[in-house]
């Protein structure tokens, strides 16, 4: 039988602290990549994000925003035009049916407001536990931390915070990054998975936390 490789030593508190000092060092005040004009517009952006690149939600919703910021303006809109904005966005049926039900709620049980707990953002058609993390981070300074692929595959890969699901590397890293970064954490993991720790061929040789990392394929 093959010998299984050893897990990787776990890292230590002072070694989070200088990967996300390097992290807010490189990039002081790093911006989530949806477009977005209020909170309510972030929460549509963030639920036709899913399954789909931040770059082709953008173009989709900057004609539709222009026109449609509030939860009134989207259901006077209607689901057959909201269709017609996001067409391009991978499994657009389901998400203009989302849109209009999740304004709709809105307007009847929150006042036309986003709410500010992950329950109640929860409750909301199209809305997970990472699109509640995302807008609770980004529209309210929430130390929430968002796991998308980038970031799942960053916990594992680096040994930051293995975990065999979303969840688990959720709840990792956020016991083990200092409070201090926890505003802008994810949006600094986020950019590095997306731009250097790639999923085939990761950029090792400009990886600001190389050292740091665990990887044990790791190029440098």
């Amino acid at each position: 039988m093959a010998k299984r490789s050893p897990k990787p030593k776990p890292w230590t508190s002072a070694e989070v602290h200088e990967a996300f000092s390097r992290f807010r060092k490189a990039n002081p005040e790093p911006k989530g990549e949806l477009e977005h004009l209020n909170p309510y517009t972030l929460l549509v952006a963030v639920v036709l994000s899913a399954q789909a690149t931040d770059a082709g939600v953008n173009r989709a919703t900057r004609a539709l925003f222009a026109i449609a910021d509030t939860p009134e303006k989207m259901l006077a809109l209607g689901e057959d035009t909201v269709r017609d904005y996001i067409k391009t966005i991978g499994l657009f049926r389901n998400k203009a049916k989302n849109v209009i039900a999740l304004s709709e709620k809105l307007i009847a049980e929150f006042g036309s407001e986003v709410p500010r707990t992950r329950a109640e953002i929860e409750s909301l058609p199209g809305a997970g536990r990472k699109t509640a993390n995302v807008v609770l981070n980004m529209a309210f300074g929430e130390h929430t931390m968002a796991v998308d692929t980038h970031v799942f595959r960053l916990g594992n890969r680096t040994g930051m915070a293995p975990g065999n699901n979303v969840l688990e590397v959720e709840l990792g890293l956020e016991k083990i990054i200092p409070s201090e970064f926890m505003l802008h954490a994810h949006h600094w993991l986020i950019l590095h998975g997306r731009y250097i720790c790639l999923a085939r061929k990761p950029r090792c040789d400009v990886c600001l936390i190389n050292d740091l990392c665990r990887w044990p394929e790791k190029t440098v």
